[in-house]
């Protein structure tokens, strides 16, 4: 059993995590207290690679495996939330979709632009009425000749809004099943589609330097062809996309428990009271100690869910639960490292504030922790 990464992940490594702290650490606060999406630092991180990564070079992909591209994530979370989702998304839900599931035109059509960070896509499910429970999807498409009409609309899609998102991927009823249930197909829908509305929102409370966006679909018409493989396989598709999409979800969440724990050492070391700096009283000591100690136990699981998945194995439930550990381990980081910065941990000065804010999202997003112990319930054969 090796554990040991190879010489390119590690150079990777420290690239990535050169270049986020460089370039994305000094902006980090004013974008997220402005609420901006930053075009230039992802136009920087498409000029590294960090776009396409596991996608085959034919389509102008990085053609690299899983654990390379959780890896480059976690170096981006470790620093900011924010930059991370822009990442995570664009690969595991805007460009995997597509690379997994595409027609040969499909791909060539759209695949280099996204690896190349010229254009974004979006992952259409989630819905007002229609979260966890994916499958009661309300957004219809109807036959038309050679089209789909499209009436509907998606909530907290992110990367659906930019300047230069080229289109969405939609979960959409195309019809009835023989036992009554929905028929749930994927459409792909171009941005500028007469019907197609993406309207950006604000007034978040985490991840604010992301794009995300409500879309509205108003007899929206595409053509028959745009179609994401076979009718029928839509949430076949969004559930495998999920899979992929829980591992990056908890790259992001072993990054931000990597950073929450950076900053709480490093302000620890540095603030004396009673004489000699806080590290030093073992309350706060034991503080250090258990972040340390969970942050290296929901490193192992994600990369075991990672490795499975370069393996070709079934890793369903590892991501579940790499989903769950790795956002849950840094809730609890993100706790001690503002306990351990007092009061100054709850100031927009300090860093570890915009952390605190950011890490909620993980427990909701891509499948609330109450729905990966379900997940894993099931696969373990409890439920």
């Amino acid at each position: 059993m090796d554990f040991s990464l190879s010489m390119e992940q590690e150079i990777l490594r420290n690239s990535v995590r050169d270049f986020a702290e460089n370039e994305i650490r000094p902006v980090a606060k004013e974008l997220d207290e402005k609420e901006t999406f930053s075009y230039e630092t992802m136009q920087k991180m498409a000029e590294l690679g960090l776009f396409g990564m596991f996608v085959s070079e034919k389509y102008g992909g990085q053609g690299m495996d899983y654990i390379s591209y959780i890896i480059a994530t976690e170096e981006i979370a470790r620093i900011d939330g924010s930059h991370a989702a822009t990442v995570a998304a664009a690969n595991s839900l805007g460009i995997g979709p597509l690379y997994y599931f595409g027609s040969e035109e499909q791909k060539q059509k759209y695949l280099p632009k996204l690896c190349s960070g010229e254009a974004l896509w979006g992952f259409g499910l989630t819905e007002p009425d229609a979260g966890s429970d994916a499958s009661n999807s309300k957004t219809t498409a109807v036959s038309d000749g050679d089209q789909w009409v499209i009436n509907g609309s998606k909530i907290f899609i992110t990367n659906a809004s930019t300047e230069i998102t080229s289109g969405v991927t939609s979960l959409c009823r195309t019809g009835s099943r023989e036992d009554g249930r929905p028929e749930l197909s994927c459409i792909l829908i171009e941005a500028g589609t007469p019907g197609f509305e993406a309207r950006e929102m604000h007034g978040k409370l985490m991840w604010r330097a992301s794009n995300t966006s409500e879309l509205y679909f108003d007899d929206c018409r595409v053509p028959k062809k745009n179609m994401l493989g076979p009718r029928g396989n839509g949430f076949h598709q969004m559930m495998q996309t999920l899979d992929g999409g829980r591992l990056s979800i908890g790259a992001m969440g072993l990054g931000g428990a990597q950073g929450c724990y950076d900053l709480a050492l490093k302000y620890s070391r540095e603030r004396t009271q009673f004489g000699k700096p806080i590290s030093n009283f073992q309350v706060n000591a034991f503080k250090l100690a258990d972040m340390a100690l969970e942050i290296e136990c929901a490193r192992l699981i994600l990369y075991k869910a990672c490795w499975l998945r370069d393996q070709k194995k079934p890793f369903s439930k590892e991501a579940a639960m790499a989903k769950l550990n790795c956002s849950e381990v840094m809730y609890r980081c993100a706790n001690h490292a503002v306990q351990l910065h007092g009061g100054y941990g709850l100031m927009k000065e300090y860093d570890v504030e915009r952390f605190y804010r950011d890490q909620k999202l993980l427990e909701i997003g891509e499948g609330t922790s109450e729905v990966q112990r379900i997940v894993i319930s099931r696969l373990i054969g409890a439920l």
